[in-house]
């Protein structure tokens, strides 16, 4: 589907690991090329032509983001350079100054570290709590386990939407209902959910997203925040700086300016953000309902060919999103990946940035093949091939 469009798949590769980074359509990549060619000026700095059109272009993408994820207003939009950022910035410029002594962070141990290390930090600064939400047999979070893992002391509950290991898909607008009828925030890890699946922000009345445009078709160095407007204003600067300042006097006079701007302090990825937007409008054209039904189809034919191999042992066999991880019986994963990579295969081997999953999945690495709508089952079949026979492997491996 649409695999035309996208250069990287000229070459005689196969590739399966669209959780790490997607590939880009030519689109995006003449957007980003059109910029640095005929109009490579600041942002929001220059007093002609060729500025005011990155202004209307960087601007327009915040309105696209705005769309895309159903938020109210584009002042709810702040540009970061990835999800990792964007988390670090919610956690240090908002939490850092809410969270007190025994205040408890309630997280899974199946988040990605972007999603865990900050916590961490915050937590030793605060004095605040870190406690885990208990997962069911599949390892997925379910609202009774919240319901159960919640206190008084409760003051935010952290998730991503969909696991980078298990891609379990997460009841976000039960949990945001759940979690603020007890005044609990709702922070979403929305890296690995929204460029796979409908967002609507307002729908599910999250408090605070990160994702990242390389995930979702765009370039790499560009991330979004969004935050309810409310929530928005207190969310203070981590970066101070040009840009983002009315004027700065002295220690006791500096003024900001409102936001999302003071939150995005210095010359952005203007480049990166130009190319999200019209990443967004690729999307668009393709179709978010097409892509997530293009996926679940991808996976099933997967499963029910991974299933019927003996040494295979998969490691989240019931979950809805793209992502299968497994790993060969008695083969290190980084090895099964090398003897793949011999035949233009590209999956991910490791423990994929969530080293507390080897506390719940008796293992700390495993193979992972995270599916997007340009993959076909031709590709899912060499994959298979290559995996069926155990003594080839072992014998190719170096």
């Amino acid at each position: 589907m649409y695999r035309e469009d996208f250069p990287m798949l000229k070459q005689d590769i196969i590739y399966l690991d669209n959780g790490a980074t997607s590939l880009k359509p030519q689109c995006v990549i003449d957007k980003v090329v059109d910029y640095y060619e005929n109009y490579s000026a600041n942002a929001h700095r220059g007093d002609y032509d060729i500025s005011y059109k990155v202004d209307l272009e960087y601007e327009n993408t915040r309105d696209l983001v705005k769309d895309f994820i159903g938020a109210k207003r584009k002042e709810e939009i702040v540009f970061t350079s990835g999800t990792t950022d964007a988390l670090n910035l919610i956690v240090n410029g908002f939490f850092a100054n809410y969270l007190e002594q025994g205040d408890e962070i309630l997280l899974t141990k199946m988040e990605h570290a972007s999603n865990i290390m900050p916590w961490f930090r915050v937590a030793g600064e605060t004095g605040a709590i870190i406690n885990y939400i208990p997962l069911d047999d599949n390892n997925f979070v379910t609202l009774e386990n919240i319901k159960k893992s919640v206190t008084p002391n409760t003051k935010v509950i952290s998730l991503a939407e969909i696991t980078n290991v298990v891609g379990d898909i997460r009841p976000i607008k039960e949990i945001c209902e759940f979690a603020h009828e007890r005044d609990i925030f709702v922070v979403v890890d929305g890296a690995q959910s929204i460029p796979h699946k409908k967002c609507n922000v307002v729908d599910t009345d999250v408090d605070f997203l990160a994702f990242s445009a390389h995930k979702m078709l765009g370039p790499t160095g560009v991330g979004i925040l969004y935050a309810k407007y409310e929530l928005m204003q207190n969310i203070e600067p981590v970066n101070l700086g040009g840009g983002m300042n009315e004027s700065f006097d002295t220690p006791e006079k500096m003024v900001l300016k409102e936001v999302p701007t003071r939150l995005e302090a210095g010359t952005p990825n203007i480049a990166g953000v130009i190319g999200l937007g019209e990443a967004i409008r690729y999307l668009n054209k393709v179709g978010m309902d097409k892509i997530e039904k293009q996926e679940k189809n991808l996976r099933e034919y997967l499963i029910e060919k991974l299933i019927k191999i003996p040494h295979i042992d998969i490691l989240n066999l019931e979950s809805d999103s793209g992502i299968v991880a497994f790993n060969v019986e008695g083969i290190f994963s980084e090895d099964v990946a090398y003897y793949l990579n011999k035949y233009g295969i590209c999956v991910r081997a490791g423990n994929h940035c969530a080293k507390l999953t080897k506390d719940i999945l008796g293992v700390a690495n495993s193979l992972r093949v995270s599916l997007y709508f340009y993959n076909t089952e031709s590709e899912i079949d060499s994959l298979v091939e290559l995996l069926k026979d155990k003594d080839k492997i072992m014998k190719e491996m170096f």
